[in-house]
This record gives structure tokens, C-alpha cells and sequence, in this order.
């Protein structure tokens, strides 16, 4: 929406209207003053519960004149939306935040803050209640209204997540060689085939973007644009998770099955092997190889991607592996029956995993990522108790994050790689 500058410049001559916002940015020592954030807090949700939009600072929206925030103050604006989006709207409103310059009247370029507000898929309350976005200004939603969004609200979310647009994701970010491997050979043009395979979808102001699974799958660097798209791995000596301890930390990120391969050799490149020498030599691991994947496969697969900025966190200790997954188990699933039912999240995210080859040279077991069997996790179970004696443990963090904990052997003639 509104891509080019010229466009843009056109549109905050015409003023604001159901699409475009336009606010003054106003300081008072070191404190902006203005936008208030409360009130900026409804304007922005606004726009997330009915309609996308572009919300401009640094633009006055009565005189249309392009004010601009100096340059130094940047930093301070940006963070006060940042924390308006995910502290003052409930539940948290994602954005997209670009600093550009456009000119003012007398053709000086004057720097000002972009907020791109996608339609969201759920409804968000503000400060001053619910609102959505009608003409130039924003309307307070009336019982009945509310009660109608909220159900279609629902209604939509039965749309696949990891199937919505991404609203910077333009196609020319997409990575030929990631994406081609899920293409069969045929006539169809590389647009059709990217829509068939929804990487490629239309928002409802009829452009084109990637969709969250497309970026995840089919460019270079994902987590620029889904801002959650990586794994944060930490290993630390002992037995708690100290900063002072720290072996070792990495932001694992790329396309999902280069995570899912990056962070299995992190973890078997860290872990202690142990031994026994009679009869022979005989390597014994903390953990199994297999459950190791398995389980970051489940936790790449199956995270809930729409929870703004929460990454997988892997922890790597003396003792034990934590992988902790953003996303709650759905209602119709608990911890005892999570070993005995199948469950996808993303489930254009597993087609797609099940399409990736893996070497067959590796100790996972896989002809591919995904097998769609609902035997990940029995067999994360089996292999661990199998190695350990103990068995690996499930839990469920304030219904938004599931832990999965995976005891270490401890063998004897522990040995540490270099």
C-alpha cells in the first residue's frame, strides 16, 4: 500500500481518509507529547480491527504539511510504538515500522516514522475501548457490531495462519532455489505456481505478498521479516540458567529446514559423550540423535508463528535439554493425550517440510522432514527413556508456551568435545 514515495506524497495530499492516518509528533523537553499514547493506541487498532492502513508521524494531519521528527528522536518515537503495540492494545498488534524520508513544502527531506497496520485476525481493545477505522477518523464499534466481529473473527481464524499475507514480503525477496524445490515440473507460469502452492497470496487491497509460510520456507533470511522466525539456543555449565555459566549462545535462523538442521548439529556438536571400553569402545551420547530432531522438527513445525516476537528458545545444560515452543496445546488436546493424538498447527508448513529430502547419510531416521504420522512424539518418549531410564517431560507454560524437557545420560568416562 502506497510503495513508492511518489505515491505516498500524493496520498498525504489528498488527506487522510479509511486507509492513511496522519499524526504531528510533538516533544516537550525529552517527553513526547504528542501523539498521546493512548490515543495512538486506538488509532492503531483502529486499523487492525477493520482494515489495513498507514499510520504516518511526523505528518501533520490537518495541514498536511510534513513536519518530520529530528533525526536524534527517532529512537525514542520508535520505541514508544513498540511498546504501545505490545503493551497498551491487547492482545499485542503487529506491525511494521519504516523510518524514510519524504520532502516538505520547501523540498527539504524531513525523516518520519511509517507504521504499516495489517488486518488482523483477532479484534483488539485500547485505551478507550473498541474501535475500527471509518473514513478519516475512528468510531467507537457498538454492542451488536462487536458481537459480529468477534464471530467473524472466529470464522477467519479457521484460515490457516502460516497462509496469511505478510505485509513487507514482496515476491522479489523469495530465493529461486528454495522455492523451486517444492514446484513439480509443468506449464504453469512461476506466479501460478507460487499461488497454487499458497506462497504467494492477494490482500484484500489486491496486491501481492508472500505469505508466512513462504517466507519461512522460500527466503534466505526469514526472521527479517517475521521478526519470530528463530531459534535462540543457549548452552550453559551446570545445572541453571545463569548468564555467568554461558558455554556458548546463537541465534540459529534461515529457512525452517536449515534451522531444524543448524540446530541438531549445535546440540550433538555441545552435548558431553560418554564411554565404556569393554569389550570395545562403545560411545554413549546424552542424548539421542533422534529424539533431538524430532523434537525441533515438532517445534519449528507446530509453533504458533502469530505470537509477536517470541522465538524457540533451546537450553542446553549439564543435566538436561529444554526447547521451550511459543503456542499453547489446542483445547481439544492435553499433556496425557499428547503422545496419542496427531495435531497440526501449520499445516501448509508440514506439506511443505514433507517435500524436503533429507540426507541419507544422517541418523534421523527421515526420508524427510515431515512425515505427518503423529509418531514425533511417542518417539521422542521412547528414545529418551530408552537411553536415560528417564523419561522426557511436557509442560504447559500459562497456556502460551510448551516445554519440552529431555533428561541427559549420564555415562561413565564422560569425554567433552573441544
Amino acid at each position: 500500500m502506497f510503495d513508492n514515495p511518489a505515491d505516498l506524497l500524493e496520498k498525504i495530499r489528498l488527506g487522510e481518509d479509511s486507509y492513511l492516518a496522519l499524526k504531528a509528533v510533538r516533544f516537550a523537553g525529552d517527553k513526547m507529547t504528542g501523539p498521546q499514547a493512548d490515543d495512538l493506541a486506538d488509532e492503531l487498532a483502529a486499523f487492525g480491527n477493520f482494515v489495513s492502513g498507514v499510520v504516518l508521524l511526523g505528518v501533520e494531519g490537518r495541514t498536511r504539511d510534513i513536519e518530520g521528527i529530528p533525526d536524534e528522536r527517532l529512537d525514542a518515537v520508535e520505541t514508544s510504538v513498540r511498546q504501545i503495540v505490545n503493551d497498551v492494545v491487547k492482545p499485542p498488534l503487529p506491525v511494521l515500522i519504516e523510518r524514510l524520508r519524504l520532502p516538505d513544502l520547501e523540498g527539504t527531506p524531513r525523516a518520519i516514522l511509517r507504521i504499516d497496520v495489517p488486518r488482523s485476525l483477532f479484534v483488539h481493545r485500547s485505551p478507550g475501548g473498541y474501535f475500527y477505522r471509518l473514513g478519516s477518523s475512528k468510531r467507537e464499534m457498538t454492542p451488536d457490531f462487536l458481537a459480529r466481529l468477534f464471530a467473524q473473527r472466529s470464522q477467519s481464524q479457521m484460515r490457516r495462519f502460516d497462509e496469511e499475507p505478510v505485509p513487507a514480503a514482496l515476491s522479489d525477496a523469495l530465493d529461486p532455489d528454495l522455492w523451486r524445490r517444492f514446484v513439480p515440473n509443468g506449464d504453469e507460469t512461476d506466479a501460478a505456481a507460487l499461488e497454487k502452492l499458497h506462497l504467494l497470496v492477494e490482500r484484500d487491497d489486491g496486491s501481492r505478498r508472500l505469505s508466512v509460510a513462504g517466507v519461512l520456507l522460500c527466503t534466505a533470511a526469514p526472521h527479517s521479516l517475521v521478526a519470530a522466525a528463530r531459534i535462540e539456543a543457549v548452552h550453559y555449565r551446570g545445572v541453571l540458567a545463569d548468564g555467568n555459566y554461558q558455554r556458548d549462545a546463537r541465534a540459529i535462523t534461515g529457512p525452517l529446514d536449515a534451522q531444524i538442521d543448524a540446530a541438531v548439529d549445535w546440540v550433538m556438536r555441545r552435548m558431553a559423550v560418554g564411554a565404556t571400553k569393554e569389550p570395545a569402545r562403545t560411545e554413549i551420547p546424552q542424548f539421542s540423535q533422534r529424539a533431538i530432531f524430532e523434537a525441533i522438527v515438532n517445534a519449528v513445525a507446530h509453533r504458533d508463528y502469530s505470537i509477536y516476537g517470541s522465538a524457540i528458545r533451546l537450553f542446553l545444560f549439564d543435566d538436561r535439554l529444554e526447547l521451550y515452543s511459543p503456542g499453547a496445546l489446542p483445547n481439544t488436546m492435553d499433556i496425557d493425550s499428547l503422545p496419542l493424538r496427531q495435531f497440526t498447527r501449520n499445516e501448509l508448513i508440514s506439506s511443505l517440510l514433507a517435500r524436503v529430502r533429507i540426507d541419507p547419510s544422517s541418523r534421523t531416521g527421515r526420508r524427510a522432514y515431515m512425515e505427518k504420522r503423529g509418531e514425533g512424539v511417542p518417539l521422542i518418549l521412547r528414545e529418551t527413556e530408552k537411553l536415560t531410564g528417564t523419561a522426557a517431560i511436557y509442560t504447559v507454560l500459562d497456556q502460551s508456551e510448551l516445554l519440552l524437557t529431555i533428561p541427559a545420560a549420564s555415562p561413565p568416562g564422560t569425554e567433552r568435545p573441544e
